[in-house]
């Protein structure tokens, strides 16, 4: 994987955050509720996965997230699987009670 900048955006229109690697759209859906976001289902193509974009995409992305007030709820096992792998950094990103 080279330096690629990652820039995501938030389409409210959609529900999902999206960003453009290589000419592939990478969407996480979600849904949000009393301060929480609901990250529901995350779309990559595989080809990106295998070069290494998921976790500096995921990375980026709860970043992003960690600036405003939100509170993140991964029902997406690819990013729940992320936020366990990397709990000690994103552990205050999750509501009070949920574990994963």
């Amino acid at each position: 994987m080279n330096d690629v900048e990652i820039v995501i955006t938030n389409n409210e229109f959609l529900r999902q955050f999206e960003a453009v690697i290589q000419n592939e759209l990478i969407t996480v859906e979600y849904s949000q509720q009393e301060r929480k976001i609901f990250l529901t289902k995350l779309r990559m193509p595989d080809p990106l996965k295998d070069e290494g974009y998921l976790e500096p995409f995921l990375e980026k992305l709860l970043n992003q997230i960690k600036e405003g007030t939100d509170r993140v709820v991964p029902t997406s096992p690819e990013i729940a699987k992320f936020i366990r792998k990397n709990r000690r950094k994103y552990k205050d990103l999750l509501p009070v009670g949920i574990n994963i």
